[in-house]
């Protein structure tokens, strides 16, 4: 059995604050030992057990690897035009999310497959290690189901988005495409994914055509993620924590019921067992106004950052981007952004095996070019992930 020892680490996030101090659970002058691609021991550097190998931090910080738990990379084509329209003035309105299903049907299985594995390259060497991949813009039985064979490639977080829009082809019945969604597109894609999802919008599905989707979902076995509250207020929040949603993602415009509602999931105490998934790359990118988390976290709701990777109304990669937007733009401690990032990011997954640093979870780090996990926030646009670990292997 090879091990891993790595040590000289000057700042070690953990986010196991079990007998630590603070909420990132920081160690000091640390080492971190992996076996058989898991951490194994965590301790001063001086007591360090033999290694097979060594890997000297050289006094920088280590963190989890990022959990970025919204993202759409299964797609073709690019919409810069219509960012540079915004740019100019035009409001967002996710209308433009045909024009990349036009183009998403056209493609090739390599040419989707492509575009899938550049980006999760790119967000691999910006430190995130679990992503989640949305299916969204085929809207086809045929193309939803091969866009999350394309995604499962890659990501063991697939989610199931024929809820995205209603297609073209159905614009006059969308009843019909409903009983599509839930019918033979629902059979062909559960084989290949673990969440469903439904974007619950003005100009999308209304909350009754969205109950119905996922409860159809969920009698399928799969998990429930609700699109939400983004254009306005709604009822995206209300259904999540109906249906016992791991996560809503946007919520943007919240009232207080809404916050009341996320917070009424708090177990024992302690987190949410609904997620309030904000995604600033989108409001960067749409010029809308950025989600209130200081709101959400006073009020006890577990946040999780994410990318929302996609061609039109965020297309951005990287995680170390959202934590400074996060503690710019959302009034967010670059604790509580990181935090986010990593082990939010995998409660709005589900997942205790990553976002996380301890013995039995999995060896998913980033070394940083600085001292501190403040850097993330205090330097930002500056490439600051030094090196990425997977499963206990270099990437």
């Amino acid at each position: 059995m090879s091990s891993l020892l790595v040590d000289d680490i000057g700042e070690l996030v953990t986010n196991d604050v079990e007998g630590e101090a603070g909420p990132l659970g920081i160690r000091r002058d640390a080492a971190l030992l992996v076996e058989e691609g898991r951490v194994a021991w965590i301790g001063p550097s001086r007591d360090a057990p033999a290694a097979d190998r060594r890997l000297d931090a050289g006094g920088a910080a280590v963190l989890p690897g990022f959990v970025d738990s919204h993202a759409h990379l299964v797609f073709a084509g690019d919409r810069a035009a219509e960012f540079a329209a915004r740019m100019a003035g035009q409001p967002y309105t996710g209308g433009g999310i045909r024009t990349t299903v036009g183009a998403t049907r056209a493609a090739t299985d390599d040419e989707l497959r492509a575009t899938v594995r550049r980006l999760h390259g790119e967000a691999l060497r910006q430190g995130t290690t679990t992503m989640e991949i949305k299916s969204g813009y085929g809207l086809t039985v045929a193309d939803e189901a091969r866009s999350l064979a394309i995604a499962a490639e890659v990501s063991e977080e697939t989610t199931f988005l024929g809820a995205h829009v209603v297609p073209a082809e159905y614009a006059d019945r969308p009843d019909d495409y409903v009983g599509l969604v839930c019918g033979p597109m629902l059979a062909a894609a559960a084989p290949h994914a673990r969440w469903i999802d439904v974007f619950c919008e003005r100009g999308a599905f209304d909350v009754d055509h969205a109950r119905a989707i996922l409860a159809c979902g969920q009698a399928a076995g799969l998990g429930v993620r609700v699109h939400g509250n983004q254009l306005g207020p709604g009822p995206g929040v209300q259904l999540g924590v109906e249906l016992g949603a791991a996560s809503v993602d946007h919520c943007t415009h919240l009232t207080d019921a809404d916050v009341d509602a996320l917070a009424s999931t708090r177990v024992d105490g302690g987190h949410t067992t609904t997620v309030a998934t904000l995604l600033p790359g989108a409001e960067f990118s749409t010029r809308s106004p950025y989600p209130d988390a200081r709101r959400l976290l006073d009020a006890g709701v577990t946040v999780a950052l994410a990318t929302d990777c996609n061609p039109g109304s965020s297309y951005t990669s990287s995680m170390p981007f959202c934590v400074a937007l996060a503690v710019r733009e959302m009034r967010m401690t670059p604790a509580e952004a990181v935090w986010a990032a990593t082990a939010g990011g995998a409660r709005a997954l589900r997942r205790d095996d990553v976002g996380v640093l301890r013995p039995g979870a999995r060896a998913d780090l980033m070394i940083l070019d600085a001292p501190s996990h403040l850097h993330l926030a205090y330097r930002p646009g500056v490439p600051l992930i030094r090196q990425v670990l997977r499963n206990g292997v270099p990437q």
